[in-house]
């Protein structure tokens, strides 16, 4: 496992995403994952799945110090008096004292990122996450962010078909790390032609190409979501190879204009 390491933490490149992942099939996928050598689990408070990932970590033969686990603040919680809570009650739910990152979930309509930032440092302080982040935040929000706390990540939308030009900017400036969530575009780069070619020429699938992709470039980590567990096995093989300096630029090639697939009504104006 490659690790990208920022501001001290040192993140797994890889890591399984639980987005709408629920119940069974949800816990399934964590103890799977973990089962053959994912040490990187993203969850939120929104996804109403903490409990059943806690479990899958739980009854996962890998101790607790050996997993980067992941979660999120709704914007619900993020006015200052409710940071705390909320935070405490999702340590409840995956049942452990600590996350090892605590990402701010989306940018809040009605509170300042500042507020919401300050709230989650303090929990650093008192043990309950090792580091705070961001999630959904534009280069200029997660400009405001780094004035209020250290942030470790931004976690946003990123794959071949989506640029990232300015948010990847903003994280060399800072120094922080860019984690991307829905890195194979559901599944779409799994048909794409020029994609195909690409992995042809390394034996590999297109998803495994696009994941390379991702996590050559410096200071990104990918999160994909599968409850298959083939698929878990070859996301998860995609250390043995590079690509090329070609490849690299072909594949960032594939972005366009309506390339954004996450993009709810409450979203931040992006870049």
């Amino acid at each position: 496992m490659e690790h990208v390491e920022q501001k001290g933490a040192r993140l797994p490149a890889i890591g399984l995403g639980t987005w709408k992942l629920q119940g069974a099939e949800c816990y399934d996928a964590v103890t799977h994952a973990l089962s053959i050598g994912y040490r990187h689990i993203d969850t939120a408070q929104a996804y109403a799945n903490e409990e059943q990932v806690g479990q899958g970590l739980a009854d996962a033969a890998v101790p607790r110090s050996e997993v980067w686990l992941t979660t999120k603040v709704w914007v619900d919680n993020a006015a200052r008096e409710d940071v705390r809570p909320a935070v405490q009650a999702s340590l409840h739910r995956l049942g452990t004292g600590y996350v090892d990152l605590l990402l701010l979930h989306w940018p809040a309509p009605d509170v300042a990122v500042t507020e919401t930032l300050g709230a989650m440092s303090e929990l650093v302080d008192e043990g309950l996450t090792r580091y705070v982040g961001v999630s959904n935040f534009p280069s200029a929000y997660a400009r405001e962010a780094e004035t209020a706390a250290d942030v470790v990540t931004n976690q946003v939308e990123y794959h071949p078909y989506l640029s990232q030009e300015a948010v990847l900017a903003e994280a060399e400036r800072d120094g922080h790390s860019v984690t991307a969530y829905s890195p194979l575009a559901h599944g779409k780069v799994t048909n794409d032609r020029t994609i195909r070619q690409v992995a042809a020429g390394y034996g590999k699938t297109p998803a495994q190409v696009t994941l390379r992709w991702l996590i050559q470039q410096p200071r990104v980590v990918a999160i994909p979501r599968s409850v298959h567990r083939l698929r878990h096995a070859e996301n998860l093989d995609v250390f043995d190879f590079e690509l090329s300096d070609d490849d690299m630029q072909t594949m960032a090639s594939l972005a366009r204009p309506d390339g954004r697939l996450i993009d709810p009504s409450f979203a931040p104006p992006w870049d």
